[in-house]
């Protein structure tokens, strides 16, 4: 390739799991990351919203993810996710129930509605206190009792994800989205060797050596190291404004201090004054 190419940028992304020329990708990457948690092997998915060369390349909405649905009206998300922030796991839950609500329309019947899987591949860890890379969020109670099947949110956190040896093919996409854009395709690595793996990375080289898709690719690299400069940036002036608000706090909090003990001071004084005065 002409170029090394990060599969995670979401127009490349979207290329390789939301064109219709892809779809077979999309139906291999959806069998190995959902695995048994489907009643059976997707055969088939229509493409809600196909990749398209030509979508404005600094609308954020119109390019970031992937839908699509089976024959059985099983609705599937995936989701490529750069940066992790605090309010992520709310914008995760949101558009999930978003997605599972828009099934129904004015007097549709709930018995309409059906499983909806969202899948999220986050760049970035967002839940540092687990050393697991694999989060799968189900509506369970607490002795792991289902209320009703209808899907889930699956995160995989590729800083995390860490394997000596490919066993499986769930393995071998996070494998790709963690390093694809590291691989020289001369000389591919021995568990890239699948019809799937090959597929995808002719995928990157249609970026890498066509004009018009990596200028689509360097366009949407720049936008998004701004959009995340932005977004830290921010952060670290919440962080500022908390800790000015704190810090201010803990000065009130002591002045108040030192008032009741003077306060405290000045009543042992009279205290004492009354008793030499008895």
């Amino acid at each position: 390739m002409k170029h090394r190419i990060d599969p995670k940028i979401d127009c490349v992304f979207k290329a390789l799991l939301g064109a219709d020329e892809n779809r077979n990708l999309l139906i291999h990457f959806l069998n190995a990351i959902l695995g048994k948690a489907l009643r059976s092997p997707l055969a088939t998915v229509e493409i809600l919203n196909p990749y398209n060369e030509r979508e404005t390349l600094d609308d954020k909405l119109s390019i970031v993810d992937v839908k699509a649905w089976d024959g059985d009206d099983q609705i599937y998300q995936i989701e490529i996710q750069l940066l992790s922030y605090p309010s992520l796991p709310a914008r995760i839950l949101y558009t999930w129930a978003d997605i599972y609500s828009q099934q129904l329309h004015s007097g549709n019947d709930y018995g309409l509605l059906r499983p909806t899987y969202a899948i999220w591949l986050l760049a970035e860890n967002l839940i540092p206190k687990d050393s697991n890379y694999a989060h799968i969020y189900q509506m369970r109670d607490a002795r792991g009792r289902t209320l009703l099947a209808h899907g889930g949110i699956w995160l995989l956190e590729l800083e995390k994800f860490a394997a000596q040896r490919i066993k499986n093919e769930r393995q071998r996409w996070l494998q790709f989205f963690k390093v694809g854009g590291q691989i020289d395709d001369t000389v591919l690595p021995d568990w890239m060797s699948t019809l799937e793996m090959r597929q995808a990375m002719s995928t990157l080289r249609q970026f890498s050596e066509k004009e018009r898709n990596y200028h689509e690719y360097q366009a949407r690299m720049n936008y998004l190291r701004q959009q995340r400069t932005i977004e830290r940036d921010l952060e670290d002036m919440r962080k500022e404004t908390l800790q000015a608000r704190q810090e201010k706090e803990a000065a009130v909090q002591r002045e108040a201090q030192a008032m009741r003990e003077k306060e405290a001071a000045f009543a042992e004084i009279e205290r004492l004054k009354a008793l030499l005065r008895n």
